[in-house]
């Protein structure tokens, strides 16, 4: 509306000048209407400068849009695909009850005392789960039989429901435990591995668990360094560990860290926080999949790590 308001103010000035007398020669009047038209093209000139055609940048803001509506997409997809592999680890210890015997209270009667949380993924379809093994420890290493471990899963189907998790082998060493619940009726979906020897420092990576009990929680973030070295619950270093950005705080460990293809490319173990915040400092550090894979099936056949004698 302005433009064409701008170029009808334009028309009428050419006209006026170019009729204002007829008294005048015709070389006076030739030239009265060069001058007005050379005035009207600066005028329009100025105003084409000023008000640019936005036709191509209007095109560029959409289609910048469309790209971030796509990543968007992406990222919700990845969640809905990857989250049913993650699993919520309870500890709970075991309470009496009132005729004295020993009894395990469902957390929702307020009975069971929970000692811990962590998470977990689903390794294969007999109902094999992979964690930490700092977030298992005290079943571990329960020699009065009180520690039990409750683990919530959701099956392919989508529905949720809870187990028992019976520890199975254990990796001090490198942090790593294997639960096996009981599959009778319900067909569990696998996380999808992938591989952790061809990253990238700068390539994206996810981390799905339930920090301070909040469940199926996503983070982003990128693979922020390669090769780190980690302290093990036992003292020992943990070699080649992934950073991330991605946050990880109480309750993630033992969750996968997924990379764009929703492949687990390492276990969420650790995290610096602020001596006496226990806030992230956004230093997070993963198992890498490579090591978890070489160890993983010698704890469920064996219970124990592979070592060199066996």
């Amino acid at each position: 509306m302005v433009a064409l308001s701008s170029l009808q103010s334009l028309h009428s000035l050419i006209r006026m000048n170019s009729y204002s007398s007829s008294s005048s020669s015709s070389h006076k009047s030739f030239l009265t209407r060069r001058k007005s038209i050379f005035f009207a093209s600066s005028v329009l000139a100025s105003f084409l400068h000023f008000y640019p055609v936005s036709t191509p940048s209007f095109q560029f803001a959409r289609a910048e849009e469309d790209e971030f509506e796509q990543e968007e997409e992406q990222v919700v997809h990845l969640f809905q695909e990857t989250s049913p592999s993650v699993v919520f680890i309870r500890d709970l210890e075991i309470v009496k009850n009132s005729n004295g015997m020993n009894e395990i209270m469902s957390t929702e009667d307020g009975g069971a005392k929970v000692e811990g949380t962590g998470s977990g993924f689903i390794w294969d379809k007999t109902g094999h789960i992979v964690t930490n093994y700092h977030v298992v420890a005290k079943l571990a290493t329960d020699t009065s039989g009180l520690q039990r471990c409750e683990v919530l899963l959701v099956d392919a189907n989508g529905s949720s429901f809870t187990k028992e998790g019976k520890i199975i082998g254990f990796d001090p060493a490198y942090d790593l435990a294997i639960l096996k619940v009981d599959m009778e009726r319900n067909e569990l979906k696998p996380a999808v591995l992938g591989t952790s020897h061809d990253l990238h420092v700068g390539q994206s990576c996810f981390a799905i668990g339930n920090p301070y009990g909040y469940e199926n929680t996503l983070t982003t973030g990128v693979v922020s360094g390669l090769g780190r070295e980690i302290p093990s619950p036992n003292g020992k270093a943990i070699r080649g560990a992934i950073q991330t950005d991605a946050a990880i705080n109480s309750g993630n460990s033992g969750g996968p860290l997924i990379d764009s293809y929703g492949h687990v490319i390492g276990v969420n173990t650790a995290t610096f926080t602020r001596k006496g915040s226990g806030i992230s400092s956004g230093v997070n550090f993963a198992i890498p999949i490579d090591t978890v894979v070489r160890i993983v099936p010698y704890l469920i056949v064996y219970g124990t790590p592979y070592t060199d004698s066996m």
